[in-house]
């Protein structure tokens, strides 16, 4: 009897970051090359559950390598959080024929995976986030192009804050996590940075910072905040009062999300994409892939679930010691 072609799908879930349009690229073409079928699903767990999904070819995935967000749409599934919902999605899979699924997304998309992986359908995940929180990866897909569209952001806020002798306190996007705070305001020289996993006292580490800078001649300063600490209005006003140098506060918000993937994200996608398809063909699932240490691995989800990933302490020191 003729072997059956195996079909796998991809979906991705939880907020969008840039370069998942080239992940979903890369899993489409590589399932493709290997003969296999491939079926998109939208709306993330949503549409696995509704049935919403449909076949892709070579050209459902063209010229999408350079586009933000992505084609397949994502959401959070509240449904899928129950056993019922991954039965619903099991029966789904079952009913098209679906061997397994690449999952593009963050932790909770990956304990979704789990889920369905435990439930007889092989999941293989993906890390998608621009927060780059994912704990068993050195690197998620979007973080380099939010990092570069946060900090062009900021160079543009530095030119009216040095004509205007202000402080800008800026609120950089993370949901809880000092990556991407971090990285920007090194990068943008601020004179201080306020992330969660470092304890942090406003007025040593930005009132007296900023007294004490502006005595060696600088007027105009940058402060970057985290998103979910504070709110950064009332603490520009604050910096004001105890310093008298005025004080603008923006949120970047979700610009930081959008836009062209860089060509560090569209390299990284394409290969964890490629890796990931690798596993199916073999029909491991319940894997993440990863980058560590430069290379491409996978762990167990579990295992992977299970690790904890702080800041780059050393960095931090570094733009304490530096950005003055």
């Amino acid at each position: 009897m003729e072997n059956k072609k195996k079909k796998i799908g991809v979906l991705t879930s939880g907020g969008d970051a840039p370069g998942m349009n080239a992940a979903i690229r890369a899993v489409v073409r590589s399932a493709l090359a290997r003969g296999m079928e491939v079926v998109g699903v939208r709306h993330g767990y949503n549409g696995l559950i509704d049935g919403d999904i449909f076949d892709m070819n070579l050209r459902s995935v063209s010229e999408i390598l350079h586009r933000g967000g992505t084609i397949l749409y994502t959401a959070r599934c509240k449904e899928f959080r129950t056993r019922e919902g991954v039965l619903k999605a099991k029966d789904t899979c079952q009913k098209l024929g679906i061997d397994g699924l690449v999952v593009i997304g963050g932790d909770g998309s990956f304990r979704g995976a789990r889920d369905l992986s435990l439930e007889g359908i092989p999941c293989v995940g993906l890390p998608g986030t621009i927060d780059n929180d994912i704990s068993c990866s050195d690197y998620c897909i979007g973080f380099d192009t939010a990092l570069n569209t946060a900090v062009e952001a900021v160079d543009r806020l530095r030119d009216t804050s040095q004509s205007h002798d202000r402080c800008n306190v800026v609120e950089i996007m993370g949901n809880g996590a000092g990556h991407l705070s971090l990285d920007c305001g090194i990068a943008c020289g601020a004179s201080a940075i306020w992330v969660n996993e470092v304890d942090f006292d406003v007025d040593v580490s930005i009132v007296q910072r900023i007294l004490d800078t502006g005595k060696t001649g600088k007027h105009h300063f940058i402060v970057i905040v985290g998103e979910g600490i504070t709110d950064v209005h009332s603490l520009a006003r604050y910096i004001e009062e105890r310093t008298g140098v005025e004080s603008r506060a923006t949120v970047l918000g979700h610009i930081q999300r959008g836009g062209s993937p860089t060509a560090k994200d569209r390299i990284m996608a394409t290969q964890l994409g490629y890796h990931a398809v690798e596993l199916l063909e073999q029909g491991i699932g319940n894997r993440v892939v990863v980058i560590r240490e430069n290379h491409v691995v996978d762990f167990d989800i579990l295992e992977a679930l299970q690790m904890k990933k702080g800041i780059d302490r050393k960095l931090y020191e570094i733009a304490r010691s530096i950005n003055i």
